[in-house]
């Protein structure tokens, strides 16, 4: 582990300590601020869609988005642009810690709203509030290796969402030109200003509601294949984890 990374740590640590349940004002002025750079800076990023279901043109929806942790720095920018166009909703399932809170405040900027949840805290609710979302019809943005990890281990709660729901799980494909990498668990990436982004929307993946849970890991392990073998910006050292049973503990994951 690197000295930067180690005071980067620290850092989040107090700021961890310094959060409320719900930030005060200062925070919620701080997310506003970082919304307006990250905005700015989604300006000048040159986006390319390939959109393989039709899901702009209405198809399939409402769906269970899946994308990389590391990959989500231009989404927000992104869809807040196509939102109002294609008059989308969407929530994101972020932690239901203090800087979960933190990150709801910043996504409600974007237009994306937030389910407070992971696997040691509120698990089933946020399982029973993501499918009371998709029955009002929003989509659900889930990062399945969020949020400390490993590294593009997919976790089995949006498939467990899929079968509850009967909707397609949608893996989302993201790759920027030109990037700056941080050193922590996930390699997390921010495109440079000017970057090209590509955005592939893969094919749907539909989740047999009768699925027992030997079926369920190898739908697991198929949308994990998927999702690391276009990852051009980690080039041949995409790390690959060992596959593991699935267990209930493992269902719900979140930013």
């Amino acid at each position: 582990m690197s000295l930067s990374y180690r005071c980067i740590r620290k850092v989040g640590y107090v700021l961890r300590l310094c959060l409320e349940t719900e930030p005060g004002w200062a925070w919620r002025s701080a997310m506003r601020a970082l919304a307006w750079i990250m905005r700015l800076h989604g300006l000048t990023l040159r986006y390319t869609v390939e959109d393989k279901p039709g899901y702009f043109a209405g198809g399939h929806r409402p769906v269970i988005f899946l994308l990389w942790h590391n990959r989500i720095a231009s989404m927000p920018a992104f869809y807040e642009r196509r939102r109002r166009r294609h008059r989308l909703n969407a929530f994101v399932l972020t932690s239901a810690g203090p800087e979960g809170s933190l990150l709801a405040q910043f996504l409600r900027h974007f237009g994306l709203g937030a389910v407070r949840g992971s696997t040691s805290r509120r698990a089933s609710v946020a399982l029973r509030e993501m499918a009371r979302r998709i029955a009002d019809g929003d989509d659900i943005i889930i990062t399945p290796d969020g949020p400390r990890g490993p590294r593009y281990r997919l976790q089995s709660g949006a498939l467990y969402l899929a079968q509850k729901t009967g909707r397609p799980i949608v893996p989302l494909h993201l790759e920027y030109s030109r990037y700056f990498r941080f050193k922590t668990w996930d390699g997390f990436a921010v495109a440079l200003p000017f970057a090209r982004v590509k955005l592939v929307i893969g094919d749907p993946c539909r989740i047999n509601p009768s699925s027992t849970d030997d079926e369920l890991e190898i739908e697991r392990q198929h949308l994990e294949r998927i999702m690391t073998e276009s990852l051009s910006m980690d080039g041949s050292g995409v790390p690959r984890p060992a596959p593991t049973s699935l267990s209930p503990a493992g269902r719900n994951k979140s930013t």
